[in-house]
């Protein structure tokens, strides 16, 4: 399957509008070697013509002007876009629904508690499904199970949706009380290949199972928020720990470059960087180290094969 970052960046993206930390204003003046990113979500496709997406951030329309594989083929309307999945109900993976509110078929994949958040709780999403070309598909966290596009086509993917921990979103912090199915994974598998891929960029505690999962697949992208947890504090931005934001951070004894690190076979990519993470800046010292173990740092319009 052919993979897409579409992209890499954490809430706000990178530069941060409002922000003006060392990252942000070294990125603005050119002094640092970094480059632009846009809010995170991938984009997969077995044939390079029918394309499906994991989430949809906010910056979605500049993300599919940005590659052409995503730009209509006929007339007079039409995307490649046969669906999109959704990790969880955050703003930062749902706010481009409403980018793609016009009257054009697509397919939604989402637990059915997000599916209830988003066109319950948000009145304004409703837009999103008001057409009755739109499908919204509930996915159990249970099993291995076709990806059909709205087209009805199978796309030559299964996919394995699994429970990761994190948090609600912060909109939602009043009126949840359960948050069983709040947040998934996705294992995409190519059917001809048997080659599969993992996408995971908000966690906030990495059990066996996580581990096993990550584990069985040839690539997998994962949370790379924060490089520590008490990145935002000591930088004076928030009073906020990575973990209490849902994001185990990288570093530390307890950290995901510890934690991950028997997992050697596999190709290793993190995504989801916040702005104040040095992992943005491509010859820091702390960039050095996670490539030394074996991964990547994902960036926007970074392409390829699994």
């Amino acid at each position: 399957m052919r993979v897409r970052v579409l992209g890499s960046g954490a809430g706000g993206g990178f530069p941060q509008w409002n922000c003006n930390c060392a990252n942000c204003r070294g990125l603005r003046s050119g002094s640092l070697h970094a480059t632009a990113r846009t809010q995170s979500s991938i984009a997969v496709s077995t044939d390079g013509v029918r394309w499906y997406l994991i989430n949809a951030s906010p910056d979605i329309l500049q993300q599919i002007n940005a590659f052409a594989s995503l730009s209509p083929r006929a007339m007079p309307r039409h995307t490649p876009i046969q669906a999109i999945l959704l990790t969880n109900a955050e703003l930062d993976h749902i706010a481009g629904l409403l980018s793609l509110r016009e009257s054009q078929p697509l397919c939604f994949y989402s637990t059915g508690q997000v599916r209830d958040w988003v066109l319950e709780t948000n009145v304004v999403f409703r837009v999103v499904c008001s057409s009755a070309q739109r499908t919204w598909k509930v996915v159990s966290t249970s099993g291995q199970h076709e990806l059909i596009g709205v087209d009805g086509q199978d796309s030559g993917l299964r996919y394995q949706a699994f429970a990761v921990p994190t948090k609600p979103p912060a909109y939602l912090m009043d009126v949840v009380s359960q948050w069983s199915e709040g947040t998934i994974g996705y294992k995409l598998t190519d059917v001809q290949s048997g080659r599969s891929l993992a996408y995971v960029p908000a966690i906030k505690e990495i059990n066996a199972n996580i581990v096993a999962i990550l584990g069985s697949c040839d690539c997998f992208f994962f949370d790379g928020t924060c490089w520590s947890d008490d990145e935002l504090v000591t930088q004076g931005l928030a009073q906020k720990t990575a973990l209490s934001m849902g994001h185990v951070p990288i570093s530390g004894p307890d950290g995901s470059l510890v934690q991950l690190a028997s997992l050697g076979n596999a190709r290793k990519i993190y995504t989801h960087l916040n702005n104040t993470n040095p992992l943005l800046i491509e010859d820091s010292a702390e960039r050095r180290v996670v490539e030394a173990a074996g991964w990547e740092v994902a960036f926007d319009g970074m392409d390829f094969e699994v």
